[in-house]
């Protein structure tokens, strides 16, 4: 995964959160194999955007392009937030994915 040290110093100040992200979410729940990452990213992303989680869900967005999610497969993911999650999170998935969809356009 991307970036890992992006809130480091939320890490350093609270270890055994550290710990757990790294033990247990990314060397257990992201590498479960019913899933692949690059699923599991557009599941991660989905979920992020209907909650509102619009920091995470850009550093997602990053993350679910180098697991081979393409610009237009996330564009369909804010159009289907949209509707299943409300408006305004599908907006706020587009502002997230805009640098995403900015690099690819030019």
């Amino acid at each position: 995964m991307a970036d890992r040290n992006s809130n480091a110093g939320i890490y350093e100040a609270v270890p055994q959160f550290g710990r757990l992200r790294d033990g247990v979410l990314y060397n257990d729940v992201w590498k479960q194999p019913e899933l692949s990452p690059r699923d599991r990213s557009l599941v991660t992303c989905a979920v992020l955007a209907a909650l509102g989680k619009n920091e995470e869900l850009r550093h997602h967005m990053g993350v679910a392009v180098e697991n081979g999610v393409t610009a237009d497969e996330l564009r369909g993911l804010v159009v289907q937030v949209a509707f299943y999650g409300g408006w305004p999170c599908g907006v706020n998935a587009a502002k997230a994915g805009m640098p995403i969809f900015e690099k690819e356009t030019g």
